[in-house]
């Protein structure tokens, strides 16, 4: 492990997952988890009175999240959901059940009515006043990728709050992307 991902999941991320709202104790769904550089520091922050849903399609990315939870001695509040073939854009948690939810750097991969799907899918799990945070790497203005590459920040926002999310605020972080560090923007979302 690189020493960037090193000190994002034991300092930085816990830090700046606490300044865009997530507490001990809450239920918080990364979606498109990837190797767990969100899911574990996260885990870390709402310990074991609450739970990281951690949401990944592939199998074996999954497999090396839990073994990283494992070595950090999290697997207990690391949930993985791998979602099954056919129906990859649907989260199998009940109606707000959820208290915060992250997207991040991965709806450059999704269609716009990919997108749409799992923006309804988050509002339907996250509590009234929940909050969705959205790193919408690959965007226009930041090394722009496929399904994201005409759409800048607001486009997405927009997109977002057409679901029956309240925007609530844009603000730059140096965040982990990939294995290193870069400033990029966050969007943040709340379910009225």
């Amino acid at each position: 492990m690189r020493n960037d991902v090193k000190r994002w999941i034991s300092e930085d991320g816990i830090t700046f997952l606490r300044k865009i709202g997530i507490k001990k104790g809450f239920n918080v769904v990364d979606f498109g988890s990837g190797h767990g550089h969100y899911t574990i520091p996260a885990a870390k922050i709402v310990s074991t009175e609450g739970k990281i849903y951690a949401i990944e399609k592939d199998k074996n990315t999954l497999r090396q999240l839990i073994e990283l939870a494992e070595e950090e001695n999290l697997s207990e509040n690391i949930i993985p959901l791998n979602p099954e073939i056919g129906n990859a854009l649907k989260i199998n948690l009940n109606d707000e059940s959820v208290d915060f939810a992250l997207i991040y750097d991965v709806l450059h991969y999704l269609s716009k009515n990919e997108r749409g799907e799992i923006y309804k899918e988050i509002y339907r799990i996250l509590k009234k006043g929940g909050n969705l945070s959205v790193y919408p790497k690959h965007n226009k203005n930041d090394w722009p990728l496929w399904n994201l590459a005409d759409l800048d920040l607001e486009d997405i926002a927009t997109e977002i709050s057409e679901c029956g999310f309240i925007f609530k605020r844009k603000e730059k972080y140096e965040l982990l992307h990939d294995e290193g560090y870069e400033m990029g923007f966050v969007l943040g979302f709340k379910k009225h």
